[in-house]
Parts: structure tokens; sequence; C-alpha cells
């Protein structure tokens, strides 16, 4: 059986809308890890021993242990409980908490960098310690660490793949619905590997555009 791509215009639009769904989890994931992952950093450097040791216990958790199951455990796992999470929604929370603790690393070391002095001259002004942090030291890490956070973002967009066990529509699970009526995986296969790099390219450009802002109001 030769290769045979006149298949894929008809399922053309399966798979786009596969794709639209998987930029979708990957924004909504991004946002959830970016904002948790500034929480995270926060938590584990300023709070009180009670309530830090929760949270180092959860990201923990989620460091060593593998994204699929985390996936399992928010979307099967808390229906047991009366907590019924629709495929979507657990998605962008696993892949958001999961990549939220690899950015709170990422976040607390850019945080400790920041010069104390800086902190010293807010307190000065009158400003509470959070409002310290808030106003001149999360601002600062947030800008010295895009660049380890984009590459975490572009493995998020792969690992958004892992959705499709849950029964989300993203781009590979639509493909391989269409391989299903058309018994043509490659063809299908080829086709999905090329929209995830689009969309990778598309990631990487607003990235440099970022960075280039960042750079330029040093």
């Amino acid at each position: 059986m030769g290769l045979d791509f006149s298949v894929i215009p008809k399922y053309l639009d399966i798979v786009l809308l596969g794709a639209l769904w998987t930029i979708g989890i990957t924004v909504g994931a991004a946002l959830v890890s970016f904002f948790g992952g500034i929480f995270l950093a926060v938590i584990a450097l300023y709070a009180p021993a009670v309530v830090r040791w929760p949270f180092r216990i959860f990201s923990f958790l989620f460091l060593g242990t593998p994204l699929l199951l985390q996936l399992f455990l928010i979307y099967f796992g808390l229906v047991q409980i009366g907590i019924d999470v629709p495929a979507f929604v657990a998605g962008v929370i696993g892949l958001g908490l999961h990549f939220a603790v690899y950015n709170s690393e990422l976040f607390q070391t850019s945080i400790l960098a920041v010069d104390k002095g800086q902190i010293e001259a807010a307190r000065t002004l009158g400003l509470s310690r959070m409002q310290a942090l808030r106003k001149v030291v999360v601002p600062q890490a947030v800008r010295d660490v895009i660049p380890p956070i984009g590459n975490n973002m572009i493995a998020l967009l792969k690992d958004s793949a892992l959705v499709s066990v849950i029964g989300v529509s993203e781009l590979t699970l639509s493909a391989q619905r269409a391989i299903g009526s058309t018994y043509r995986p490659f063809e299908f296969y080829v086709l999905v590997a090329a929209i995830y790099y689009i969309i990778n390219l598309g990631m990487e450009a607003v990235l440099r555009r970022v960075e280039r802002r960042i750079q330029a109001s040093k």
C-alpha cells in the first residue's frame, strides 16, 4: 500500500479543530504554570513553615510522578470524592500544575538573585514586605527568567498530546480519529507533526519578541 495524501483534505477540518483545542490547552496551562510558579516560589521562600511544608510536599509529588498519572488522578480520581472536572479543565489544571512546579524552581533562583538592597530600599520607602515583593522583586525576577520559562512552554506544548488519554479532542486524538476512518496513519501523523512544528515556530517567535522587549527595557 503506497502513500496517499489525497485523503487528508476530507478530514482536514477535524484535524485543524484539534489543533485549536491544542492551542487552547497550551495557553490555559501556560497561564496556570506561570502564575502558579510565581505563587509557589513566593510560598517556598517567604511563607511560614506551617504553610511552606504542605506546598513543598505538593511540589515533591508533582516532580516525582509522571504527568500522565497526574492527569489520571485529576480526571478519574477526583470524581470519586465528588469533584467532577471536565476533561478540558482537567488537562489545563494537570499540565499547568505540573509545569508550575518546574517554573517555581526557576522563579526561586531568579528571586534570590535580586539584590537584597532593593528590598531594603523599598521597605524604607514605606512598602510592606509583600508590597516590596510584588512591586520590586517579582517583576525583576520575571524579567530575568523569561528565556528558561519559554523553554518550559515549548515542552508544555509537546506534552499537551497526553490529554488525549482523558478524551480531549486535541490534535493527536483528532488525527487518530481520522486514521480510524481512513487507515492512513503515516499521512496523518506527518500532518500532525507539521502542525506541531508550525505552532512551535509561532510560540518561539512570540517568545523572542518578548525577550527583545525585555532586553530593550533594561
